[in-house]
């Protein structure tokens, strides 16, 4: 059985029997354990009909592959993947596109992380290229909080041209990029707009940098050359927030 088939952790086994209980195959919970922080989960398992097992910390370990699984994991049918024309479909039925582009986020840490600040933010979906990138994984949906059930990522063949796409629906793409001359705050964030954060070592590819419609820097006093891309992810999107509600 592969490892993606589970989804381990609180906020995301929680997120998982809110919005997609048809998915949930069978939960395991740690044997003796009955807080109250499980409570509302079993409730749920019960409501669904999802059968709920007692193991021990190390059956619970080896499922999960971590020890982070907060004492509660589920197996469930993969969810469905998103593409260009799932897309192109929200685009379509949104006034306001707001979203989030990720070239190349392979650090499971990190997308998850970038999947709660979307979430958090109102962005409507995230994009990230089908190859080179992590994908939804059990790791990435325990960082996310419960983010990854309820944030649509749309996982395409071929980034730049998803980004003309973007641009011919009316959309203007602002990259991230630390050799940009003019920074965030200066940018006009609001209208449809998508914001394109690199990957952890290498920032932005060249072609998608050069299909960007502007490039945006965050200003940088300390010694430090570069943020996490989980950090800086959150900086834009939130910069975004505070100029839509302006």
């Amino acid at each position: 059985m592969k490892k993606q088939d589970f989804t381990f952790g609180i906020h995301a086994v929680e997120a998982l029997l809110k919005n997609s209980p048809e998915r949930v195959i069978e939960m395991w919970i740690l044997q003796g354990r009955d807080d109250q922080r499980l409570m509302p989960l079993l409730a749920m398992a019960a409501e669904y009909g999802v059968s709920v097992q007692q193991a021990s910390r190390k059956a619970l370990d080896d499922k999960a592959g971590s020890s982070q699984h907060q004492g509660v994991l589920v197996r469930a049918k993969p969810a469905k993947q998103l593409n260009d024309n799932d897309l192109l479909a929200l685009l379509d039925k949104t006034e306001t596109p707001f979203l989030l582009i990720l070239d190349g986020v392979t650090d499971p840490h990190n997308l998850g992380a970038c999947l709660r600040n979307a979430d958090a933010a109102g962005v409507h979906g995230v994009i990230v290229p089908r190859d080179n990138s992590v994908g939804l994984t059990p790791t990435v949906s325990k960082v996310a909080c419960g983010a990854a059930e309820v944030v649509p990522l749309f996982q395409v063949t071929n980034l730049a041209r998803t980004m003309k796409s973007l641009q011919e629906k009316g959309v203007w793409i602002v990259g991230a990029a630390g050799e940009a001359e003019h920074d965030l705050y200066k940018a006009d964030l609001k209208g449809p707009i998508a914001i394109a954060m690199g990957a952890e070592d290498k920032g932005l590819r060249r072609l998608t940098r050069e299909s960007c419609d502007s490039l945006a820097s965050i200003p940088m006093a300390g010694s430090v050359s570069s943020l996490n891309v989980s950090v800086a992810t959150g900086i834009c999107l939130f910069e975004a927030v505070r100029q839509r509600l302006g």
